[in-house]
């Protein structure tokens, strides 16, 4: 299924337009950059400083529990199982699973969605633009992004109940 889904969008999704698009999305994902600026905006609101500091913790979680998992799992990349393709991203390099862009992604839009903030769809639909863009970009497989978005929503959900203790 998930080389299906794979090369269903490789052979059926790019254009000018969305390799534009989803190049650019997945810049926004990379590092946290666009979840940082986020927490930048959020943590200049006095009120809201607890939940940048949230979104930031649960960032780091999630970056760091991926980077932990690729090496155990030790999934290739779809670009070196399935040479041929011109990238059109920088090639990243370690492994496939978890994709750390869904995790970091996720995890920062689940917060955004526990604290209350009225931006938090266009945060889930950002961070499913975000782990797309990765399959498109044949450096993920749909299931890494599946289950990095599900370690960030973990990620999320254990920062949030830290914080209550």
């Amino acid at each position: 299924m998930d080389v299906t889904i794979l090369n269903y969008v490789q052979d059926h999704c790019h254009n000018r337009f969305t390799d534009f698009i989803f190049t650019l999305l997945s810049r926004l994902g990379n590092g946290g950059a666009v979840w940082f600026s986020f927490a930048l905006y959020l943590i200049v609101f006095p009120h809201q400083r607890q939940q940048a500091l949230m979104l930031c913790f649960a960032l780091a979680l999630s970056h760091l529990i991926s980077q932990i998992l690729k090496p155990i799992i030790g999934r290739p990349r779809p670009f070196v199982t399935y040479p041929g393709k011109t990238l059109l991203i920088h090639t990243p390099s370690g492994y496939s699973c978890p994709s750390g862009h869904s995790a970091t992604s996720f995890a920062a839009a689940t917060i955004l969605c526990l604290a209350g903030k009225q931006f938090a769809i266009a945060a889930f639909f950002l961070a499913f633009g975000i782990a797309f863009s990765r399959v498109f970009l044949f450096v993920h497989y749909p299931s890494d992004t599946l289950i990095g978005a599900g370690l960030g929503v973990a990620c999320a959900f254990l920062i949030m109940l830290l914080y209550q203790f």
